[in-house]
């Protein structure tokens, strides 16, 4: 109703059905933001279309309610008359009918809002702390010699662990360490089983379990203590606590976090038929590789029996060659000895022939001799003669043999010898040199 406005309303305004409708709806949703609404549903009804149409009452009113399909698609709990829940909802006016009404936002059980910012609070202190890391986390033993159960006695849970043990390993061990999973001392109970199991090391594994109920129902798991209850544990803990969209605190510390309780189970226990079938594999591909094996090494037998000799052909065959070789030796020693004896006899035959001209080599080698002596001789005597002549030539050539006779050698302050009187000038100096010594003048006349 766009054209109508609070101003121009009056006691004498004209209004239709629709008008009057419309302008009570845009009131409703201008003057009440979205709102949370707690109540009890009935009358719940749930159209092939998705939608969800349910009146929220309380003792002494109610409240049509809907829920279109783009809303309610993403909730993972199931709505069911007589539940308590708070409703995120825009107040509103259904105008062709004329009916109150709340189109719903968001739904959730009542008491979760309290619950699920306990939860966050919780959740952020620990994680602050690092016992959620990964680094902390155990490792599940893939095959466990014993598990532990720590779960409440009368649960579907427990007889769905029990029966996913008992049909994947018959034959496992399981010690049940029983424990109330809901209520005031639930949280006290779990961790005294907790540290229970701890002390007596007597399982390889544990899992912590229960079925799937309410946050309020699961809430013994999101208490401090049995978070660090866990997270102290000596051994690895597997938790499979309500269904799978079920998260709580118990889950981020433990080991390992299953979706369910029978999902817990299948992850401890490995599956009998799996591993028997996993064998028959392992096994066939063993005798496969045996049968491969001794192919290939029966190959190789025949081949090597091809090539194998029958030893007496072989004996045979050395025997002929080592008489081969034999003949050999003996003819190359024969003819070794034939060339020997040829030899010395040549070399007798050269002695002795040399023996005989001994006497006469001897006679030749005296007369060679004696004429050697004589015609050394000879060439002395004359080499002798000839060394007399040139003495005395040499004598008579000596200057001192001159001087001997009377003559003297001139040379100037120089030394050098004057051969003519134009090489000297009056009042040189000049000496004179004799047989017996020497003696300086100078000159006074020349001619």
């Amino acid at each position: 109703m766009d054209h109508l406005s609070t101003a121009s309303l009056n006691a004498h305004t004209l209004l239709s059905v629709s008008e009057l409708n419309s302008y009570a709806r845009a009131l409703l949703e201008l003057s009440f933001p979205l709102l949370w609404i707690r109540g009890e549903v009935s009358n719940l009804k749930q159209y092939p279309s998705g939608h969800w149409y349910f009146l929220l009452k309380d003792k002494d009113a109610q409240i049509r309610c809907v829920m279109f399909r783009q809303k309610n698609q993403w909730l993972d709990w199931s709505l069911r008359d007589g539940m308590q829940i708070e409703v995120q909802a825009l107040v509103t006016l259904y105008e062709a009918r004329g009916e109150f009404q709340l189109n719903v936002e968001h739904i959730r059980q009542a008491g979760l809002g309290n619950l699920y910012e306990a939860f966050e609070k919780l959740k952020s202190k620990l994680q602050a702390t690092g016992i959620f890391d990964a680094i902390h986390k155990k490792n599940i033993p893939e095959f466990p010699k014993r598990i532990g159960v720590i779960t409440s006695l009368n649960t579907a849970a427990l007889h769905d662990i029990l029966s996913t043990l008992r049909h994947r390993m018959p034959s496992l061990p399981i010690i049940i360490y029983p424990t109330p999973v809901q209520g005031k001392d639930a949280a006290k109970s779990i961790v005294t089983m907790i540290e229970l199991a701890g002390k007596r090391t007597e399982c390889d594994v544990l899992l912590l379990c229960r079925g799937g109920g309410s946050i309020e129902d699961l809430w013994a798991f999101n208490e401090e203590m049995v978070a660090y209850a866990i997270f102290h544990s000596p051994i690895p803990i597997v938790t499979g606590i309500g269904h799978e969209t079920d998260f709580t605190i118990a889950d981020f510390v433990a080991d390992k976090r299953a979706p369910t309780p029978t999902g817990a189970a299948q992850i401890v226990s490995p599956d009998t038929q799996e591993i028997a079938k996993h064998l028959n594999h392992l096994y066939h591909r063993i005798e496969r590789a045996y049968k491969h094996e001794i192919e290939r090494r029966m190959q190789t037998l025949d081949l090597l029996c091809h090539r194998l000799i029958d030893p007496r052909e072989s004996i045979k065959h050395q025997v002929n060659r080592l008489q081969y070789l034999r003949e050999k030796l003996l003819f190359c020693w024969s003819r070794k000895i034939e060339k020997m004896d040829s030899e010395n006899r040549h070399l007798q035959r050269r002695f002795f022939s040399s023996a005989l001209n001994l006497e006469h080599m001897l006679n030749q080698q005296f007369e060679r001799s004696s004429k050697l002596h004589k015609a050394i001789n000879y060439y002395l005597e004359r080499q002798g003669t000839k060394l007399v002549h040139y003495q005395t030539q040499l004598t008579h050539l000596n200057p001192k043999s001159v001087l001997q006779r009377g003559y003297s050698i001139t040379s100037n302050v120089e030394g050098k010898i004057l051969r003519d009187s134009s090489q000297i000038n009056i009042n040189d100096s000049i000496q004179v040199t004799l047989a017996e010594g020497w003696v300086k003048a100078k000159v006074s006349d020349a001619g």
